[in-house]
């Protein structure tokens, strides 16, 4: 049977690194067919080779048999194509509706057919939406008001109304809560029944694991397993990606819980929260998570100074604060990693040693001036201490894989002494070894003293981690569960009403 999409003997080099060394991928129609690899493997290069963005050195493609030269991406798109890209390209200042059908709006009816009917495109976005998604988002809403998880449910929206052949999921759960990623596997196994061939690129293999008919594994550009993740573990993977055996992921820890250090009484917000009241401990990792529409992550908001409540008190220990600002918490020593890294947690265009030493540079002042020798002595400390994998402390962070910009959104906290860490979903689209590393630190932080609070919708990893995990439903504290008892089915129920439970 002829593949669906055949990439065979795909060459490509960026200057002196060489993302592809001879990689294949080969995708039947009617299967859901996994791309994993550690950050720098060649994923992304080959979604870009396929999408028309990067020409290859060597190697062909073929679609349906088809042999297909340097394309752009509008000529893949009409081949049947279309990319679900991790960081959605939706146009600023656009719509939903105009997001959803730009280049096919409807039209009204004759004599006026040159004329977009908004209205009818309005109404089709929001029914379309609604339909793949269960969701409800008015189809006049700016996709720049959207959060990050509404922006992918609008882009994979878009790519669905197309009914394409060949469909590419780069990270497409990265930024959604369990439902919706549910909702998402359901639609893309309908789309595998009718005989669609898709490829789904993650870096969580529980989910590669469950939803793939075959998974192809890349290390340094080159394909090192084929592998029917019906009998593979999620650990055979991982250590096919990495070489070696990376043992457990969660690091042992006993906690030593000291004395509170964060305290929230009777925490209200808007309509996005009420009656929030909870500890966090010296050496403790606290675990919150929540659907959307939970008021968990503008409760982390409020924690930071981004947004003021309306009622309540916040006490860092023993005294009552006022966070208005950013600054404020700060000043108090609260750092702030939060989910979209690439837009609030790190700055792309400065250096690895801007961004690290950038809440602490009054610390590093002589006279009015940046002492450099103290500066790149600190960046160097952290740099080893993070395990960062950098080309150097001038290097700018665009150019550092996901893992390692999440890597330095922690650093520039560590540099500057806090000692209560917010994490707003801190592995999101981070590689399994960038992810044990990361575990590693925040146990790292409890141990020596510091309080995380760690809010993700992976289950797992707050199994894995929490001392306790706090569970909001609908801008209520619904439940608080023991590290230990912390199930996927006991978050899951708490977080989705079923079993509500006063905290």
């Amino acid at each position: 049977m002829t593949a669906a999409l055949e990439m065979r003997g795909l060459v490509k080099s960026f200057g002196a690194t060489r993302a592809l060394d001879g990689a294949d991928l080969v995708v039947s129609r009617g299967s859901v067919h996994g791309l994993i690899g550690q950050n720098g493997a060649g994923k992304s290069t080959i979604v870009n080779i396929l999408n028309g963005l990067v020409i290859p050195q060597k190697g062909t493609i073929a679609i349906d048999g088809e042999p297909v030269g340097a394309a752009s991406p509008r000529a893949i798109e009409r081949l049947g194509v279309t990319i679900i890209h991790q960081e959605p390209l939706l146009v600023p200042g656009f719509t939903v509706a105009e997001a959803l059908f730009l280049g096919d709006e409807p039209r009204m009816a004759r004599p006026l057919g040159a004329l977009v009917s908004w209205g009818s495109m309005r109404r089709q976005a929001e029914a379309a939406i609604a339909r793949h998604f269960g969701l409800r988002l008015r189809g006049d809403e700016p996709v720049d008001t959207l959060g990050a998880a509404e922006r992918q449910v609008v882009q994979i929206t878009r790519a669905l109304l197309r009914q394409p052949r060949v469909l590419v999921f780069d990270e497409p759960t990265a930024c959604l809560v369990r439902s919706e990623a549910d909702r998402l596997f359901a639609i893309i196994r309908q789309l595998r029944d009718a005989g669609t061939a898709v490829v789904y690129v993650s870096h969580y293999l529980e989910e590669v694991r469950d939803l793939c008919d075959v998974v192809t594994v890349l290390r340094n550009g080159r394909n090192v397993g084929t592998l029917d993740p019906r009998r593979s573990t999620v650990a055979s993977m991982a250590s096919l990606m990495v070489d070696r055996d990376i043992g457990e992921m969660y690091p042992q820890r006993t906690a030593k819980l000291g004395a509170p250090v964060l305290e929230v009484r009777s925490l209200g917000k808007d309509r996005a929260f009420a009656d929030i009241s909870f500890s966090l401990h010296v050496g403790e990792i606290l675990g919150l998570t929540g659907l959307i529409g939970s008021g968990a992550k503008e409760l982390v908001n409020c924690l930071f100074g981004l947004s003021a409540p309306d009622r309540g008190s916040i006490l860092l220990r023993g005294e009552q604060v006022t966070l208005r600002t950013p600054g404020d918490a700060v000043r108090h020593g609260i750092g702030l990693v939060p989910e979209d890294r690439r837009r609030q947690g790190v700055a792309l265009d400065a250096s690895v040693a801007e961004n690290t030493t950038l809440p602490s540079l009054s610390h590093l002042m002589r006279n009015f001036l940046i002492d450099r020798r103290a500066q790149r002595s600190a960046v160097a400390r952290l740099i080893a201490r993070l395990a960062i994998q950098t080309p150097g402390q001038d290097a700018p962070v665009a150019a550092l894989s996901g893992g390692n910009q999440q890597k330095v959104a922690l650093a520039k906290w560590l540099g500057a002494g806090a000692t209560v860490f917010l994490l707003d979903e801190p592995t999101v689209a981070v590689d399994v070894a960038a992810k044990v590393e990361i575990y590693r630190l925040l146990a790292e932080l409890a141990a020596e003293g510091a309080a995380v609070l760690l809010l993700s919708t992976d289950l797992a990893e707050l199994q894995g981690l929490a001392d306790r995990v706090l569970v909001m439903h609908r801008g209520r504290l619904v439940r608080e569960v023991p590290g230990n008892e912390a199930t996927a089915d006991a978050l899951l129920s708490a977080a989705s009403g079923t079993a509500r439970r006063a905290a």
